[in-house]
């Protein structure tokens, strides 16, 4: 019995490893267009609506973003302006830097470290650890951010949250340049 429990819990687990490789890669999406350029796309003002589901897929908060990006040869700051449903607001100011080749690298006031990224055809895949209060502490929560440029004015953002390698939720949005 004792046998059998531990042959089933291996299983489980090498199950558990199997599925985390099954996603997506960046490198999927390197012949998609229109090819995105964060620099271009992330330069002015944008608009932006969103929801956070948690993991039953439930709407727990919804919320707009303002937007102010610009750039200086690499480097660039987006200014985001939240407004919550709830009536709450938040300000949380990127500092972005242009690697080359795609790549990215990005800090926050709220993240912890540094996250990083990699544009290939119309996606960028964006990590980081985002310092999130909940309820009176604070949570340091892992982000696997993708980001899909539809057309010249409109990209979707799919980001899912996760604490010790379970998921919490998601972040879903749509960018609209002005």
């Amino acid at each position: 019995m004792k046998r059998r429990l531990l042959l089933s819990a291996g299983a489980a687990a090498s199950a558990l490893v199997l599925t985390g490789c099954a996603g997506p890669q960046i490198s999927d999406f390197a012949g998609q267009k229109p090819a995105l350029d964060l620099r271009e796309y992330f330069n002015g003002t944008l608009d932006a609506y969103g929801v956070f589901t948690d993991r039953s897929g439930a709407v727990v908060k919804r919320f707009t973003v303002v937007m102010r990006c610009t750039w200086t040869g690499e480097d660039g700051v987006l200014d985001e302006d939240f407004t919550y449903s709830d009536g709450t607001t938040q300000k949380r100011i990127w500092r972005l830097k242009h690697l080359g080749n795609g790549r990215y690298s990005g800090t926050a006031d709220d993240v912890v470290g540094s996250a990083l990224g990699e544009t290939q055809g119309n996606t960028f895949r964006w990590g980081y650890t985002l310092a999130l209060p909940v309820d009176g502490s604070v949570w340091n929560v892992e982000f696997d951010d993708w980001m899909y440029l539809m057309d010249q004015r409109v990209m979707l953002n799919k980001a899912t949250m996760s604490k010790f390698g379970i998921r919490l939720g998601e972040v879903t949005l749509s960018f609209v340049k002005r």
